[in-house]
């Protein structure tokens, strides 16, 4: 048999055994051999098309201009390099790594082919890492500060200096709030709404003892093993605590404990043990029940930016494996997850209930938004492709009008503030934790 036809069948055999695991690229195979290159992870699908303007979904794509920068093309690239044709070079290590792996992709695919796009995207990392290539410098000095520090700046402060004088964490609650290295060292104020909303809440919230890094660019840049022992130490730590609720104010964070910790784990996230939160599923709750009052007016037109972590990437993890068989069928019954199930009314819930506020819509949100360009570890291997996104998305929020944005990531704040500043724009960039406190009847 020549190797061309040994290789179908090694991958397309009837009733093929395959899992839902990062950990082995060979697992998606079939999903990178089943790529149409139809575009439909680049283009926002024609239902929900706004223009010719603002017609794309993926950041790779719409900057690089360049098919191998697309889902479709790494997708290519990888398949060959499953089949033994290509090899690891310095522009496909790049090209792997110039994404944000927001998802976009994986949501448009999943409107017409159901093909695992973003777990494909993630194992061709862990793959990198394993073949002895990656991840790229950037990453990799991440991985030393937190290693030696436990954040992800290498920063010697001490983690709790945020803490309010008025707002101070109590020894136990069931309330755990996570607070993340972002808001813990660069990003005070979002920490510091966010426990002055739980003191005007009336909730008792607690801290994890010597909390340390989420792990979210080790795990997003490939380097699995060292992402699972945070999860393994984490993941206890909390248990230990004995809060029944984990809350974050951060996307990406709220993603690694919601979805990348079962994901390594392989469990659940039912079978954690414990409830994870984003703030705004919280105090969406507490608005609607009466315990938060938010009478303050915030006199302002106001657009919101879904973070991909808490929207299209937030679907709950449950582990999968077992056969592929004719025209790709599976058995047991797979619940793919699409992106439409993510955090998306909540926040637009919490600001439309604050007075004054004018929320208005953009072309692309929920699970059509266009990426920040910051996250995943992008912003710091790629800081050029992180500025070149957050423009592109600035357009188009100030072509809606906007005076004041609002996100629910700190990444995605300081993205978005940073581009604002070099271009001279008075725009207003908030995280949803500082409206929500600005709002609070004192």
């Amino acid at each position: 048999m020549d190797s061309k036809n040994e290789g179908k069948q090694r991958y397309y055999k009837p009733r093929a055994e395959v899992a839902l695991d990062i950990e082995d690229m060979e697992n998606f195979v079939y999903d990178m051999s089943r790529c149409i290159k139809c575009k439909g992870c680049t283009w926002v699908d024609h239902t929900y098309m706004p223009g010719a303007k603002f017609m794309t979904r993926c950041p790779s794509a719409t900057m690089y201009e360049y098919d191998a920068y697309g889902a479709y093309g790494k997708m290519r690239i990888a398949h060959g390099m499953a089949e033994g044709k290509v090899e690891w070079n310095d522009k496909a290590l790049e090209i792997m790594y110039a994404c944000t792996l927001c998802g976009a992709c994986d949501v448009g695919c999943k409107r017409n082919l159901d093909l695992e796009v973003e777990l494909t995207l993630e194992s061709i990392r862990v793959k990198a890492v394993k073949d002895g290539v990656g991840p790229l410098p950037a990453h990799k000095k991440i991985a030393e500060n937190v290693k030696k520090t436990g954040n992800m700046f290498g920063s010697s402060k001490k983690r709790t200096e945020w803490i309010p004088a008025d707002a101070k964490p109590a020894d136990k609650a069931d309330v755990l709030y996570f607070v993340g290295c972002t808001a813990s060292y660069t990003n005070h104020e979002i920490a510091q709404s966010t426990a002055k909303i739980f003191k005007a809440a009336k909730v008792n919230y607690m801290l994890l003892k010597d909390e340390s890094c989420c792990g979210n660019a080790i795990f997003s840049s490939g380097m699995v093993d060292e992402a699972r022992e945070i999860a393994k130490k984490n993941v206890e730590a909390m248990k230990k605590s004995g809060a029944k609720k984990l809350v974050t104010a951060c996307a990406e964070g709220y993603r690694m404990w919601k979805v990348d910790y079962p994901k390594l784990l392989n469990i659940a996230t039912a079978d954690l043990g414990f409830e994870v939160l984003h703030l705004v599923e919280f105090v969406d709750e507490l608005v609607k029940n009466g315990s938060l009052k938010m009478k303050k007016e915030f006199n302002t037109r106001m657009v919101y930016h879904d973070a991909c972590s808490l929207s299209r990437l937030s679907e709950p993890w449950t582990p999968w494996e077992g056969k592929r068989g004719w025209m790709g069928c599976v058995e047991p019954r797979l619940k793919r997850r699409r992106g439409t199930n993510g955090v998306y009314e909540q926040p637009r819930d919490i600001l439309k209930a604050i007075p004054g506020v004018d929320l208005v819509s953009l072309p692309r949100e929920r699970e059509n938004a266009y990426c920040c360009g910051a996250g995943r570890g992008t912003k710091e291997a790629f800081p050029e492709f992180a500025k070149w996104n957050a423009n592109h998305r600035l357009e188009e929020i100030r072509d809606a009008g906007a005076e004041t944005l609002v996100t629910a990531c700190p990444m995605c704040k300081n993205n978005f503030a940073q581009n604002v500043k070099e271009n001279g724009n008075d725009m207003q960039v908030m995280d949803i934790s500082e409206v929500i406190c600005s709002a609070i009847e004192s």
